[in-house]
């Protein structure tokens, strides 16, 4: 049985995260009470004004979105820190991320409409993937260190690629909306793109939830995973498999977005622990509601929308040293 602590976290995380979505759908240009919103959340059918229409047609499919990317690379960078044994692996340490924005950079160049956009990205994420392993087999070695390694390789690869088509695109059109979506956005969230991303979340946080407390064994270590009778290889390839799965599906959504999937892992532990029974599903609430709160920043903030990558950084980046300063004052028991 969980201790009652972490119970009560279980149950205030999802709790927290609907709170924060509910108050959300009223923030913005045109601004609606909680009442309104209330009122139109208990009869869409029968909402014809202009607050229900941009409740359902605009803003919740942005947050529900919203909602959906966080979760998913708080997800993998809880997954994929215990699978590597390493705090400070993320999601685009695979290099999937970097492939997947080569992707959706050569679609906006070519003029491509936004499903062959996310065809684009998706396909080039996943070919990241298979390029990691080729790389790491042609080192003749899949452990954890090649496996990053090679991901480190793609992600450099692909961020030139990416610097190249920048350098190509036409400076009045292609440019600003590359620079724009690659700095992550849900500005362009509908209910259409809100599927896309949903199935390919639903299937595969799924099977991570099922395979979480195999992901508790491999954190220990290779070694003592195998003497527990677990597939390293097979299970490590699945779960980079899943991840990048999740990451193409969110990177062809909204863009790029940074440090979710680095720093939401670590607080999520400072609350319920290192076991990933507990630590996967409070890492995917958690991010969810805090994606749904930097949004809130991004698109309020000011008359003209800021990217999400440019407020993840700044709240990201102070927020990982301050994380970093407080377990390294705990291991020297200071």
């Amino acid at each position: 049985m969980l201790p009652l602590n972490n119970q009560r976290i279980n149950l205030l995380l999802p709790m927290a995260t609907l709170i924060v979505a509910f108050f959300s759908l009223g923030l913005g240009q045109y601004s609606i009470s909680p009442m309104n919103v209330w009122h139109a959340l208990m009869s869409p059918m029968q909402t014809q004004d202009l607050a229900g229409q941009i409740i359902w047609t605009v803003r919740m499919p942005r947050i529900l979105m919203a909602c959906c990317a966080g979760g998913a690379l708080a997800l993998c960078g809880a997954c994929l820190q215990g699978v590597f044994h390493n705090p400070l692996v993320d999601p685009h340490i695979i290099g999937v991320s970097s492939g997947a924005a080569f992707g959706g950079t050569l679609a906006i160049l070519l003029g491509l409409s936004p499903l062959w956009l996310m065809g684009s990205t998706f396909a080039f994420g996943l070919l990241a993937l298979v390029l990691v392993y080729a790389i790491a087999s042609t080192l003749g070695n899949e452990n954890r260190l090649m496996l990053i390694l090679s991901g480190i390789i793609l992600s450099g690869f692909f961020s030139a690629l990416v610097s190249l088509l920048q350098y190509m695109a036409d400076t009045e059109e292609k440019l600003p909306s590359i620079v724009f979506w690659l700095l992550g956005s849900f500005a362009a969230a509908n209910w259409h793109k809100l599927l896309m991303m949903a199935i390919p979340l639903a299937l595969a946080s799924f099977l991570l939830f099922r395979l979480r407390w195999r992901i508790n064994i491999l954190s220990l270590g290779d070694a003592d995973a195998r003497t527990l009778g677990v597939s390293v290889a097979g299970l490590r390839r699945l779960v980079l498999l899943l991840c990048a799965l999740l990451v193409a599906a969110q990177v062809a959504v909204s863009g790029g977005i940074g440090w979710i999937g680095l720093v939401i892992p670590h607080l999520a532990r400072l609350l319920v622990g290192a076991d990933h029974r507990r630590l996967l599903p409070a890492a995917f609430w958690l991010g969810g509601g805090f994606m749904v709160l930097v949004d809130d920043v991004a698109r309020t903030l000011s008359a003209a929308e800021i990217p999400l990558g440019i407020i993840t950084a700044l709240i990201g980046a102070p927020l990982f040293a301050v994380l970093l300063i407080r377990s390294r004052r705990r291991s020297h028991g200071e």
